[in-house]
Order: C-alpha cells, then sequence, then structure tokens
C-alpha cells in the first residue's frame, strides 16, 4: 500500500536505511523464533528444521507473485498456508516420534524441501529464484510481528496452551486425563509451521532473492540458538533472543577475524550462567498443571481401589 510505502520511506530517511534493515530482519527472525518457541518452548517437540516451512512459504509466496500477479496480503497468506499444511502432513507420521527421533526426522524434512528446492526448475534451481519484487516494509513486517505475538499470546492462554503445557511436562498423564496428545501437538506444528511460512514469504519479498542454501540445517540451528537464548516457553525472550542473535553479528564486524569466535564463546557462557535463557520461562503455569494432573491421577486412583 501506498500510505505503508510512504511511512516506511520517511523511517528510514530518519534513522538510515542500514538501521531500517536491521530492524526489518530482527521482526522477520522474532516471528521464526516465536513459532518455533511454541512448538519447542511449550510442547515439548524438539524440532530442528524449521527453516523448511520458512523455504516453502517464501518460494509459495515468491511464486504466486510472479507468476499469479495475486496481492502482497495474498501471497503472504498463501505462503503460510501452504507451509501450514506441509507441517501437519509431516506433523501426523513425525509427531509419534519423540526427543531425539522427532529431531532427527524433522532435519530429514528439512534436507528433502532444500534437495527439491535445488533441483526443480519453477524454483529457480541451483541459479536461486530472482526478480521477486520487493514489497516487505516495516510497516508490514511489524504488522506480521503484532499478529503473531497476539495469535500466539492466544492460544497460549487458551485451554489448547493449557494441554500443550500438560503434554510438555508429562505426556503419559496428559493422556491419561483425556487430552488427545497427537491431535494437539499436530496442531501446534501446523500453527508454528504456518508463521514460519509468513515470516518466509516476508523475508522473500525483501531481499527479492531466494537460494535453498538461504534456508539449510544452519538456519533452524540459528532459529532454535534464538529460543533458546531468549527463554524457552516465553514469548518475549523470543523477541530478546531473535534482537540479540541479529544483531551481534553486525556488531562484530569489526573484529571479523574474531567474530565467530566471539558469537560461540557468549553463546557459551549464556548457558553456562543462565540455561534458562535470558528472561526465562513466561509462567509458572507449568508445574502448577503437572501437579495439578498428578494430584487428579492420585484421586482417580483412590477412587479406583
Amino acid at each position: 500500500m501506498a500510505v505503508f510505502d510512504s511511512i516506511h520511506l520517511f523511517l528510514q530517511e530518519l534513522i538510515g536505511a542500514y538501521y531500517m534493515q536491521l530492524i526489518i530482519l530482527v521482526g522477520i527472525n522474532t516471528i521464526m523464533a516465536t513459532s518455533l518457541n511454541l512448538i519447542i518452548g511449550y510442547t515439548g517437540q524438539l524440532s530442528i528444521g524449521h527453516a523448511a516451512f520458512m523455504s516453502l512459504g517464501a518460494y509459495c509466496s515468491a511464486l504466486v507473485t510472479l507468476h499469479l500477479g495475486f496481492p502482497f496480503l495474498l501471497s503472504l497468506l498463501c505462503g503460510a498456508l501452504f507451509a501450514a499444511i506441509f507441517g501437519v502432513i509431516i506433523g501426523i507420521p513425525t509427531l509419534k516420534l519423540k526427543g531425539d527421533y522427532l529431531a532427527i526426522a524433522t532435519l530429514g524434512f528439512g534436507e528433502i524441501v532444500r534437495i527439491v528446492c535445488l533441483n526443480l526448475e519453477i524454483t529457480g534451481g541451483a541459479m536461486g529464484l530472482r526478480g521477486i519484487p520487493k514489497k516487505t516494509n516495516f510497516v508490514w513486517v511489524l504488522l506480521a510481528v503484532l499478529f503473531t505475538v497476539f495469535i500466539l499470546n492466544r492460544i497460549i492462554k487458551s485451554r489448547i496452551g493449557r494441554a500443550l503445557v500438560a503434554i510438555r511436562e508429562d505426556e503419559t498423564a496428559a493422556d491419561s486425563m483425556g487430552i488427545n496428545s497427537t491431535y494437539y501437538k499436530i496442531l501446534c506444528f501446523g500453527v508454528g509451521a504456518f508463521f514460519a511460512g509468513l515470516g518466509g514469504g516476508l523475508l522473500a519479498h525483501y531481499i527479492r532473492f531466494l537460494h535453498p542454501k538461504t534456508f539449510d540445517f544452519m538456519k533452524s540451528i540459528e532459529q532454535l540458538c534464538m529460543v533458546v537464548l531468549g527463554g524457552l516457553g516465553n514469548i518475549w525472550g523470543s523477541f530478546v533472543g531473535a534482537t540479540i542473535l541479529t544483531v551481534a553479528p553486525e556488531m562484530l564486524r569489526s573484529v571479523a577475524d574474531l567474530r565467530l569466535l566471539i558469537y560461540g564463546l557468549v553463546l557459551i557462557l549464556m548457558m553456562r550462567l543462565r540455561p534458562q535463557g535470558i528472561l526465562g520461562e513466561q509462567t509458572r503455569l507449568a508445574p502448577f498443571f503437572s501437579q495439578k494432573i498428578r494430584n487428579l491421577l492420585q484421586k482417580r486412583t483412590r477412587t479406583n481401589t
């Protein structure tokens, strides 16, 4: 929209193009980190293939814009829904796995998506997808971040959120209390994939060029670091983690030779000194619901005996 572009240009003139770019990247990474936090932090499902859903949303959004001429908002929605569909499809067989096995399965899915995009002609193959119109600006990213945080916050504070926390704390006890853990985990996976696809669509229309290497294994690890650094089970912690891990590499450009060393050292010290993350868990509902489930199970056992 012309109004959004005008606001973006005004703010860019005010703070500079470089800082505007950083802010936009922080916003996109916040969307990615918060959506991954729903899967890992609140449901306890270790997924290391989140970048795959980001790539699906990015490619789908870019392709419908290039070949079908869809408006920007509609192309973002198409990319997000496309990623969500794959999230549900992949979630049905893989979410019966737990722990390391689930992590390996999601890693395999991420590599499959990357290889397929690398060999398809419609995605540009090894040459990448070029010519994507630049439609992402500060206002669009801000609205997307607010939308993401609002929806995820509503989910977390709802009955669904309580079920997710119960599954994370003790899946067996949650199943015993009538919570359909498979259904809720697939739902969580689909919602997380939806917002990952939204972030991918925003990124595609900002950098204007897509290559499968952009969404490799290290991209998923970077998003995982954002979640862990900010605090598992904390939406605002995801924002803090995304901000730090987006801005830190830029601040260390003056010491380019030591940048990765300092970057890794900071992460190691952080995990050593404060393993719960900078903000820690957002609420103490997890132990509360876990104890509540155990108490109900004990009462049912006494009643049956």
